[in-house]
């Protein structure tokens, strides 16, 4: 109730005392907490590809979006959620890990049986990393070491506790031989930080704001992975591949940790028109949106036109006809 208040606010402060030529169409993006990458990201894709009515033009200096476009992005429990939310039609689009939406497409893994068939790429965004944060000045040699330790393996309904379960299952770790907790990153720092956790995963764009402020105050330690372990990862979860979190991404974490990392998705519901899509896609990659992405969250650098298709081919969730039809318009696919 207190969302469609707020919506219909939105709306009555935009079209007050104006004529219109056409009604506000209102675009919800699920993103993750606020103290991780997929909400600040999402907010700048919002701003991007809005467009309210009565806006100044964007050649005077206005909005560059879709015309009549009203985007907002909404906290959520992140990738599990945001695709079950769009194939329900409950979102229009969501931020996604590139892992769990494939299986929820097809209906694998833990989605066995459940397909959603209604999930469309519309970009591969960035990598997320995934972090396993460490109370300060403490180590571990693989993830078996984990076992008997107070664990959070991220919220109920991310797609990183998805991941993270089944990584941990290849070291023969569990929820029956770990003190797991279900938290989302903020609340993990503050567990670690008070000394209620030993360790905790969080896949996201580094820097990630919580864990910023976690390295600057009690401190912390990543752990990194070998090659070895980063190898058996990718063949368990091929979706995760090798990648590296850089030394001075988080204050005292001098060292370059090796870590896996899935791409992160926008994805839509096939029951958006092609037209429409079309309109989004090309307001996500014009000029206002990339100044928009290099001056907000330090991952939006990352988003970029040139890699928007990457690893999409592979992933067996499809693009929709919408997006392709900007791509190949871009030259970018035929």
């Amino acid at each position: 109730m207190f969302y469609r208040l707020a919506v219909a606010a939105i709306a009555a402060s935009l079209t007050a005392g104006t004529a219109l030529a056409e009604d506000p169409k209102f675009f919800r993006i699920g993103t993750g907490s606020a103290g991780g990458t997929y909400f600040p990201i999402g907010g700048t894709i919002a701003n991007g590809i809005s467009a309210p009515p009565g806006s100044r033009p964007c050649d005077k200096g206005g909005q560059c979006g879709v015309p009549g476009l009203i985007a907002i992005a909404q906290s959520t429990t992140a990738s599990v959620f945001n695709n079950a939310a769009v194939q329900n039609g409950e979102l229009e689009a969501g931020l996604a890990g590139a892992y769990s939406t494939r299986d929820m497409y097809l209906g694998e893994g833990k989605f066995e049986g459940k397909p959603h068939p209604k999930l469309r790429v519309v970009a591969n965004l960035y990598p997320e990393d995934l972090h396993l944060v460490l109370a300060k000045g403490t180590k571990i040699n693989d993830l078996g070491d984990l076992r008997g330790k107070r664990v959070g393996i991220a919220q109920a309904g991310s797609g990183t506790q998805v991941a993270v379960e089944a990584m941990l299952g290849l070291w023969g770790v569990n929820r029956d031989n770990i003190d797991e907790a279900e938290l989302n990153n903020s609340q993990s720092a503050e567990r670690l930080a008070d000394g209620q956790l030993d360790a905790y995963f969080y896949a996201a764009g580094w820097p990630v704001s919580a864990m910023v402020q976690l390295a600057t105050t009690k401190g912390m330690d990543l752990h990194s992975f070998t090659d070895e372990d980063m190898a058996k990862i990718n063949q368990a979860v091929p979706a995760y591949i090798p990648s590296m979190i850089p030394a001075g991404a988080y204050e005292g974490v001098d060292y370059d940790a090796k870590t896996p990392a899935v791409s992160a998705l926008l994805v839509v519901s096939s029951d958006l028109s092609e037209d429409f899509v079309y309109a989004i896609t090309k307001a996500l990659w014009n000029d206002n949106t990339r100044k928009l992405l290099d001056n907000g969250h330090a991952k939006g650098k990352q988003i970029t036109l040139d890699t928007a298709l990457d690893g999409v081919a592979a992933l067996g969730v499809p693009l929709h006809d919408g997006a392709k039809k900007f791509y190949k318009e871009a030259g970018m696919m035929e």
